[in-house]
């Protein structure tokens, strides 16, 4: 029972201890500037959690001030650095925008496009971060194209324009899956008028072949004959263009399918 008692008081006595360590005190009842203080050595030491702990709570109390341009690009890395890449994109973002004429304005619009590029989920997902980080770039590149840092931020570029480019073609597929044909048609078309030089503009003309196809063939008769010369003349520009196309064979069957259905309207 007396040991019991002596390991209790023990385990009370180094709660204690804890709870009175100088970070505590600081976080709980220190001023402003013991807090500014300790999270800056905290932050240079690399302890970036606690660091960020408390530089949040000294920002009401040195907004205007000299140092708030130090706190702002410390809460910014911080976040950066223990991963949490969102608000990192967001926090930069804003430190660029408040600092334009900052020594760190470079350093901070390149991390908040990398943050936001980091944070960004693959291309089924949501791509409101790969916006963010893609518009971000774009204002890095306009604005340091002689920066150290340029041939990494024309790669993430490229890799976001890619991964939107595949979202919005994947979107325009879903529409010939759900047999929405006339959607189809139509997002295929914009897709191409936005990304003209996308590798997928070969795939992009068997599909909307694919459309037209299946619109004109299930046509009700007064839109029947329209729609079939629509879709031949979807698949003549198509042949044109790609000559060696993969698809070209498998198409024969459905390209005679609509010129004997022609044939036996105009008669």
């Amino acid at each position: 029972m007396r040991k019991m008692k002596q390991s209790i008081l023990y385990i009370l006595t180094i709660a204690l201890l804890a709870s009175c360590s100088p970070y505590q005190k600081v976080l709980n009842k220190g001023k402003a500037e013991d807090r500014y203080k300790m999270g800056t050595a905290l932050f240079d030491k690399g302890e970036y959690s606690k660091a960020l702990t408390l530089l949040d709570k000294i920002v009401t109390e040195y907004t205007g001030k000299p140092q708030m341009e130090r706190i702002q690009f410390m809460i910014a890395e911080s976040h950066y650095k223990i991963k949490d890449y969102n608000l990192s994109g967001y926090y930069f973002s804003r430190f660029a925008t408040n600092y334009p004429n900052s020594s760190k304005h470079e350093e901070a619009l390149f991390l908040a496009a990398k943050g936001y590029y980091l944070s960004a989920p693959k291309y089924s997902l949501d791509q409101t971060d790969t916006n963010k980080a893609i518009d971000v770039l774009q204002q890095f590149i306009n604005a340091y194209p002689n920066s150290e840092k340029l041939k990494e931020a024309n790669e993430i570029y490229s890799e976001l324009s890619k991964r939107l480019e595949k979202k919005y073609f994947e979107i325009a597929k879903q529409f010939l899956t759900l047999d929405n044909y006339q959607a189809a048609i139509v997002a295929l078309d914009n897709f191409l008028e936005d990304y003209s030089g996308t590798t997928y503009k070969e795939e992009v003309g068997y599909l909307k072949f694919q459309a037209a196809y299946n619109l004109g063939i299930k046509s009700i008769q007064q839109k029947k004959e329209e729609r079939i010369k629509d879709a031949l003349s979807i698949f003549a520009k198509f042949n044109k263009e790609f000559p060696a196309s993969k698809y070209l064979k498998d198409l024969e069957p459905e390209v005679k399918t609509l010129n004997n259905q022609l044939s036996a309207l105009t008669k």
